[in-house]
């Protein structure tokens, strides 16, 4: 089972009312009777694309998807510079989660999705550890501080021309200073042009990392639609300024809670954004976990890892 499923179309979708004038939106599609997944996108705020219902057998999966704040089709969009950010963080989207569970009537769902998506996946999961089936996870992240300054400064050693760049992007920040906060005012100034300007300077720098693997497409920052980059670049920075309001190491010491849930951990040695040695701390410190490293690609993930994903869904779609 290596090749993706048919393309399908929901049978099922709305707008959930979450609050704070967040509508975020969610759809079903696949078996009504079927063993129910969730697809957590990553980001924060890419949104959740139609492909993503490919890896789940129509005739065995319930499968949802939905669109956390701010990005896709959840309003307000954040590429609106008077959409308040300051009822979108990690605990907002948790919440969502698990109202968007209650108003479907699922008791258990296997969880799975990958990179910004993993750390929801996990800081959802250890909330809410008896509402978890499995989980599958690829591109591993727990968005501890220092992941976060290895991908907005550390990775630079290998791309000192690019980063360079991308410190020139906000003027003033030294070296050793605060750049993705720096980003993240500069996203939220008055100016348009100031917003656009840096929304394409941090995309410019997300390719850059990504460069090096062939398996994904050129520039997957920078050939989204302008809405959809001002989004994903204003809920990236907001997100990551903050650590993703998680105390330092809090998923890792944490993973105990995830004890008797089968997971499967599916990461690329070549992965420069986010190294292996996070997956492999997860999965010394939660034991029901399974961690498959592939060696032909990185974060973008490749043939090899599609079918390892594809694979621990279609065994656990056995699980009822």
């Amino acid at each position: 089972m290596d090749e993706l499923f048919p393309p399908i179309e929901p049978y099922d979708q709305g707008m959930l009312d979450v609050g704070n004038g967040h509508l975020v939106y969610w759809e079903v599609c696949g078996n009504p009777d079927g063993k129910p997944a969730v697809v957590v996108h990553g980001g924060p705020g890419s949104g959740c694309g139609a492909g993503a219902r490919q890896y789940f057998d129509p005739e065995r999966y319930r499968v949802v998807l939905f669109d956390q704040r701010g990005c896709g089709r959840s309003r307000p969009h954040a590429s609106d510079p008077l959409t308040d950010m300051r009822h979108n963080t990690t605990q907002h989207l948790i919440a969502d989660m698990e109202q968007l569970r209650e108003r479907l009537g699922i008791d258990r769902w296997l969880l799975h999705g990958g990179s910004w998506g993993s750390t929801l996946i996990l800081a959802y999961a250890e909330t809410y550890p008896e509402r978890v089936s499995e989980i599958v996870i690829s591109a591993v992240t727990t968005t501890r501080r220092s992941e976060i300054d290895w991908l907005y400064r550390g990775v630079g050693r290998f791309f000192p021309e690019q980063w360079e760049r991308f410190l020139a992007g906000a003027p003033g920040t030294p070296r050793d200073g605060d750049i993705v906060a720096a980003y993240a005012r500069l996203v939220e100034d008055p100016e348009a042009a100031v917003r656009e300007r840096a929304t394409a300077d941090w995309c410019a720098w997300e390719d850059a990392v990504l460069s090096g693997e062939m398996n994904g497409a050129s520039n997957p920052y920078g050939d989204r639609p302008p809405s959809a980059q001002l989004a994903l670049v204003r809920i990236c920075a907001h997100y990551f300024s903050h650590g993703a309001w998680l105390e330092e190491g809090q998923l890792l010491r944490d993973a105990h809670r995830l004890a008797g849930i089968p997971g499967v951990l599916i990461h690329g040695r070549l992965d420069l954004a986010g190294p292996l040695d996070t997956a492999w701390e997860l999965a010394r410190a939660w034991p029901a976990a399974e961690l498959i490293v592939f060696d032909d690609a990185g974060h973008l993930g490749s043939d090899t890892s599609r079918a390892h994903v594809l694979r621990a869904l279609d065994r656990f779609a056995h699980e009822r």
